[in-house]
């Protein structure tokens, strides 16, 4: 791989750290504009300074790429439309892409407008990558779980160019599965609005009663990825593209990363690997850090991801408070300090105010130090007088430098500035002959542009100085304040000739303007001329075809086997196991063959390399259908039956974690081979309605009525972390197989943690929730199928609650009455859930 190769991707939340990653090195930068991004909270960019932005970065021969990495609602659909319009128009280099659906439309508008598979797409296996490719995607952004060997193997057998988050915070779920924000307070973080629930404390319930845990309270908090010393093992992995997070962060931190990553990546192709130094890294920790970890890179260590005892940048460590005087504390300092740094003082519980301000003054052994103290030495800091009440300051309290007012003038001044952020190299041609024009050819090399300016006066022969080859140099690389520098001159002068310096002048100045002009000017993408949102299916035509109530399924969604054997003694159309262990299947199989049940066994949410043959298990179960949870499980099913023409095999049924938002989403899953499927949980009522108002085979669509929330499902095991002394599934001796674990949130609620096959925890909420209210709209827009999901309920209770849900389907009972009787027999009662919102 060449360093051309390589792409350095940078974030921008606004035009100040736009600048500060073109002036620090970045190959391309991510933004999002007003709408349809996730990083809502974001100051974002306006749709109509698409043109201005791209013109700014495309002179700079930087690239940009649009963040469109939400779902899309039905009625968003034009929007969306309108905004992918307007990115062709301003020549953006690339859109950043969650929904499904949305590549379907786009393709639909441009065959060659490019599009990155976001890391919401939740992409971390070979097959996931297949999946993408009738849809051309140009890269994907694989999952932040994948380890550097798991990179490896999708590189070379996906051969697709791959994007990796190298630097930043950690989501402790997986990009895309994150449904809290969505649960607690209607803020999908699949709509660029997390809650950061993740970052709030917890107490850890185990088989009921709460383990007592010191000081550790956030239990989902994980460290902030920094992964700069492992650039050349991510080159050598096949990564592309170096992706930054950090899109709410300030323009100091964007000048302050990228530069260190710049230099990393240059360092590894200059043969030099003596990676970074002690002083780089604490001005990384500086600008944002909870704790540095490489997440998920060197496999998997649950130790190592979250520390769990406070959730907020804390900058670099300066040591414990030995003493408290008078005026200030006594520390060993472990890195350098000096007047105006920001200090705090923690006291081991982040949730209470804790002490902080300026470093009025530094002594060391009662004599004031005016520069900078040195890391190792013992000193008196002294805040600032009405910074820092002392008396809340004990011995044993740990310091923390929060910020560094030179380093941030320093990183300022890279972007704060009248010259150009960066310069390109120039290859000049000069060619001349007496009475002819002087001729010129000026080639920006970075981008192949040439343009060819010719004298106004023709060439005279030189009485006394002619030129030569050092006076044109002078005077025509004389490109000082302008974005190029003379690279190379060639000259093919015949005879002794002279031209007026003032001329040799203009054509300079002609020269670079024209030079400079050609750099922002767009790529070309091919159009379609039609509408691809003009032949849906109207609400009016969904009208026409609604389900009669007997025509109603009712499915249930097993945990254990004493559920089985309940749901097979009422009238469910189906069975779903959905099992822990796959050990545990050919039991449901046994149960549900004898009951004369169909049966669908449920795929892991998540699919990694080397995991194909728990399918391969399902596969030889010969289940009647499989519920599938993510594209690179479904790429499997679908190769295997493409395989196994006229043989029988299972139907497949796409599961919510697809996130199917809209219409076109259903026809793109329908198009790849889905027989059913389940639509998103992030859609309210109105936009269920919406989306099977649009939808033409509403009888493909299954709905989930009645379910515990999947809340965060991550490659952090709770269980291994905190009841194990093991690090990983190798070494933690299976606690989850003995105990059952819950984290009990801050108004006493205890959310269930489940672990699966491969284990990953999955986080559920404690309440059930019920969409039975709204059966009567569903069954109006023709959805035949209806899920019931369960978690820890015993067996009579899930007869009792697909009784219920039976009656409402035929009509015997109101979903209100429903509800109701939900709510009085639930010692937590129930939610309406997400369709409320």
């Amino acid at each position: 791989m060449q360093r051309q190769d390589i792409e350095l991707l940078a974030p921008a939340g606004d035009w100040d750290c736009m600048r500060a990653a073109v002036a620090n090195g970045a190959d391309a930068i991510f933004f999002g504009v007003e709408k349809f991004n996730a990083r809502a909270r974001a100051n974002n960019f306006r749709m109509d300074e698409l043109p201005e932005i791209m013109g700014f970065l495309h002179r700079y021969g930087v690239k940009g790429f649009l963040t469109f990495n939400i779902l899309v609602f039905e009625d968003e659909l034009r929007d969306a439309k309108a905004l992918i319009d307007a990115c062709i128009d301003a020549g953006v280099d690339a859109v950043i892409v969650q929904d499904l659906g949305l590549v379907k439309l786009i393709r639909e508008i441009s065959p060659d407008f490019p599009i990155h598979g976001s890391t919401q797409m939740t992409i971390t296996s070979p097959e996931a990558v297949e999946f993408t490719k009738p849809f051309d995607l140009e890269r994907v952004v694989l999952g932040r779980e994948n380890n550097l060997k798991q990179i490896r193997k999708i590189g070379e057998q996906a051969k697709l160019p791959m994007e990796v988050f190298v630097h930043g915070a950690l989501c402790v779920s997986y990009s895309g599965q994150c449904l809290t924000s969505e649960m607690w307070g209607g803020r999908s973080a699949n709509r660029g609005e997390c809650a950061q629930a993740c970052r709030l404390p917890y107490d850890l319930m185990v088989d009921g009663e709460q383990k007592p845990m010191g000081d550790i309270a956030y239990l989902l908090s994980p460290k902030d990825l920094a992964a700069i010393d492992l650039v050349p093992e991510l080159i050598e992995a096949g990564v592309t593209s170096f992706k930054i997070e950090g899109r709410l962060k300030t323009p100091e931190y964007v000048a302050n990363v990228v530069s260190k990553y710049r230099k990393a990546i240059d360092a590894y192709f200059d043969g030099d690997r003596s990676g970074p130094t002690r002083e780089e890294i604490r001005e990384l920790e500086q600008s944002f850090s909870r704790g540095f970890t490489h997440g998920f890179l060197d496999g998997t260590n649950n130790k190592k991801l979250v520390d769990g005892s406070f959730p907020k940048s804390r900058g670099v460590y300066l040591g414990r408070v030995e003493r408290v005087l008078r005026d200030g504390v006594v520390c060993r300092i472990e890195a350098p300090l000096k007047r105006g740094d920001g200090i705090v003082f923690d006291a081991g519980d982040p949730t209470q105010k804790e002490e902080g301000g300026r470093v009025y003054d530094i002594r060391r052994q009662g004599v004031k130090i005016e520069g900078e103290a040195a890391e190792g030495v013992v000193i008196d800091i002294v805040p600032g007088r009405n910074d820092v009440n002392l008396q809340r300051v004990k011995a044993g309290d740990r310091i923390w430098k929060t910020s560094d007012p030179a380093l941030d003038r320093r990183l300022r001044a890279t972007f704060e500035t009248d010259k150009p952020y960066r310069v390109f190299p120039l290859a000049l041609r000069v060619e001349g002959r007496e009475g002819e024009p002087l001729r010129t050819w000026w080639t920006d090399v970075q981008k192949g542009n040439t343009v060819q300016v010719d004298s106004e006066l023709p060439l005279e022969k030189a009485l006394k100085r002619p030129m030569d080859r050092q006076l044109l140099e002078d005077q025509l690389g004389r490109l000082g304040g302008t974005l190029f520098q003379l690279d190379l001159l060639e000259v093919e002068l015949e005879g002794e000739l002279i031209v007026p310096v003032r001329e040799l002048n203009r054509l300079r100045r002609e020269a670079v303007e024209r030079l400079d002009g050609e750099r922002p000017k767009p790529p070309v993408y091919v159009k379609r001329e039609a509408d691809p949102l003009a032949g849906s299916r109207s609400p009016e035509q969904a009208a026409a075809a609604p389900a009669a109530p007997g025509e109603a399924r009712l499915t249930a969604l097993c945990r254990t086997l004493e559920q089985v054997r309940a749901a097979c003694e009422t009238d469910v159309a189906m069975i779903y196991a959905d099992f822990e262990f796959i050990k545990q299947f050919p039991a449901a199989i046994e149960t549900a063959r004898a009951a004369g049940k169909p049966i669908a066994l449920a795929t892991p949410r998540i699919h990694m390399p080397g995991e194909n043959g728990y399918h391969a298990n399902i596969l030889k179960l010969k289940p009647d259908a499989v519920l599938v949870r993510n594209t690179g499980a479904l790429y499997y099913y679908l190769k295997a039956r493409m395989e196994r023409p006229g043989e029988p095999f299972p139907q497949l049924i796409g599961d919510f974690s697809l996130n199917v938002a809209n219409h076109k989403a259903v026809e793109l899953f329908r198009e790849a081979g889905c027989d059913v499927l389940t639509p998103s949980y992030d859609l309210n009522i109105q936009q269920m309605v919406d989306l099977l108002g649009r939808t033409a085979e509403p009888e493909a669509l299954e709905v989930v009525l009645h379910q515990h929330l999947p809340m965060f499902h991550t490659e952090h095991c709770v269980y291994c972390t905190f009841i194990s002394e093991g690090t990983d599934f190798t070494n933690c001796g299976r606690p989850c197989e003995e105990h059952d674990i819950s984290l009990q949130d801050r108004i006493g609620m205890s959310h269930p943690v489940r672990v699966d096959e491969g284990c990953r925890n999955t986080v559920y909420n404690a309440i059930e929730q019920s969409g039975a209210e709204y059966v009567k709209n569903f069954l109006e827009l023709g959805v035949r199928s209806y899920r019931i999901e369960f978690l820890e309920e015993p067996a009579e209770k899930v007869g009792e609650v697909l009784r219920l849900y039976r009656d409402a389907l035929d009509g015997r009972i109101s979903g209100t009455q429903v509800w109701r009787s939900l709510k009085a027999t639930n010692q937590l009662g129930v939610t309406r859930g997400q369709l409320a919102k």
